[in-house]
């Protein structure tokens, strides 16, 4: 495939689109996380030029897990708006795809990634209400039955830091 879809654009900001997955048994979601961060974050990734989000979101759950997952349904678009604390904090525009996977019975996930700055993740089973910061902060909400249909969420922290 091709590169990450990260793009530079006007102004000196970037353009991401992202894939998410939204890994559930018993109550807990599956999270990733790594050392240089306070948040625990949703597995998933970047696309990459030449794939469909449904390829990236498959290819991403098994770089991560080491499981080949079969896809549910996508259950959120999220656009969102922040700073970058990679790029000194020029503006990027996200839009993330999260997908509902299909969660074996036999599922032991075994992470060997790394965050994008080279750092080992670590997967994490963690309840919504754990006091831990979730990014994203929706998936606080996914607590009992999956919402219906497909929800679309947008997220502006420009606005909320101004």
């Amino acid at each position: 495939m091709g590169a990450d879809l990260t793009l530079p654009v006007g102004n000196g900001g970037y353009l991401n689109l992202r894939v998410g997955a939204v890994i559930q048994r018993n109550g807990l979601l599956l999270m990733a996380g790594n050392a240089a961060e306070d948040y625990l974050y949703s597995v998933g990734g970047r696309m990459q030029f030449g794939e469909t989000s449904e390829e990236a979101i498959v290819r991403e759950v098994y770089e991560e897990t080491g499981c080949r997952m079969e896809i549910d349904r996508l259950g959120f678009i999220h656009e969102t708006l922040f700073r970058s604390p990679f790029h000194k904090g020029a503006v990027v525009q996200e839009i993330s795809f999260y997908y509902y996977m299909k969660v074996p019975a036999d599922f032991e996930p075994v992470c060997k990634s790394c965050a994008g700055t080279g750092l080992p993740e670590f997967l994490r089973w963690v309840s919504p209400d754990t006091p831990e910061q979730l990014v994203p902060v929706f998936f606080r909400d996914l607590k009992g039955p999956l919402p219906a249909g497909i929800q679309h969420i947008v997220t502006n922290e420009l606005e909320e830091m101004a």
